[in-house]
């Protein structure tokens, strides 16, 4: 952790809520003329888009079914710590970016006089100097590896979960992955079957290392999420809020604030999924203040 050069991480899967997540941020920078270096998660794929489908045919080849994006033999958890431990300590590093869309290589290719395709990653480039903070935006965030030894989370200051209960993130990988991006139900199926272990090994443990959760539960009936029709709305949804360090909250002044919102335990508050945005807004901005005093006093 630095007080110098603060890192804030978001970390959660696929369907998370991460444009929410993104939109509240936006804000809280725009509003308190904070310029961040932003960093995506997926930019620490070991593999490029192809190059993924031909490691994923060789495991299941040799017999490992749970090679996936969730787990270290697909990402680069050595390279997160070390830009988070780099910047810390600098306020300078190396960022590069995943090639998501043939608008996103457009882009790019016009800006480094490039050739890149979809699917692809840009060259390393250097960060430039000067930047308030850094705002990491993915899967790994928190990531903490036994086997090689990789403890991203211990570099964080600010670290939050958003997640929605796995059923949720089921019905909304399905919807995405069937509309957007042309896979059958049965392909994405496979998919959230091949993840499992490496979800429950690298991308759970995060959450208990978070100093706050975002949970969207929704309150319609998702008990299949196999065959839902449609993804819950905001206003179908609750959103659990817990905090690791309760003793520093305000729940009162949240409480006047975010209408609809009641306490279920005495380190969580409840909110209406259609105040998620703003209850995060809220929430998380005397916090960045907080992290940006420390580094005027470093």
């Amino acid at each position: 952790m630095s007080k110098k050069h603060p890192i804030i991480a978001i970390t959660g899967s696929s369907g998370a809520g991460t444009t929410t997540v993104k939109r509240a941020f936006e804000h809280i920078f725009r509003r308190g003329q904070i310029q961040p270096v932003i960093v995506e998660g997926d930019s620490f794929h070991r593999f490029n888009r192809a190059t993924m489908r031909e490691a994923m045919k060789k495991a299941e080849t040799a017999g490992n079914r749970n090679f996936s994006h969730f787990g270290p033999e697909a990402n680069l958890f050595d390279e997160i710590e070390k830009l988070f431990k780099t910047y810390g300590e600098t306020g300078v590093g190396q960022k590069r970016y995943y090639l998501h869309s043939d608008g996103e290589a457009a882009e790019h290719n016009s800006r480094l006089n490039t050739s890149l395709k979809a699917g692809e990653f840009t060259p390393w480039e250097n960060i430039p100097a000067g930047t308030d903070l850094m705002f990491y935006e993915g899967l790994h965030g928190g990531v903490v590896d036994a086997k090689s030894g990789a403890d991203a989370a211990q570099w964080v200051d600010l670290l939050v979960g958003v997640v929605p209960i796995v059923n949720l993130e089921w019905i909304q990988k399905i919807h995405r992955d069937t509309a957007e991006r042309g896979y059958s139900a049965e392909a994405v199926v496979d998919t959230i079957l091949r993840r499992m272990y490496d979800y429950v090994h690298y991308i759970t443990p995060q959450f208990s290392r978070t100093h706050v959760n975002f949970q969207r539960v929704p309150v319609v009936d998702t008990s299949n999420p196999f065959i839902a029709r449609d993804i819950p709305t905001p206003d179908e949804s609750l959103v659990v809020i817990h905090f690791s360090r309760p003793k520093k909250v305000d729940f009162p002044y949240l409480l006047s604030m975010i209408q609809g919102s009641f306490m279920s335990r005495p380190s969580t508050i409840v909110v209406p999924g259609a105040k998620m945005g703003f209850a995060m807004e809220i929430i998380l901005t005397p916090m960045i203040y907080e992290l940006l005093e420390n580094k005027k006093k470093a």
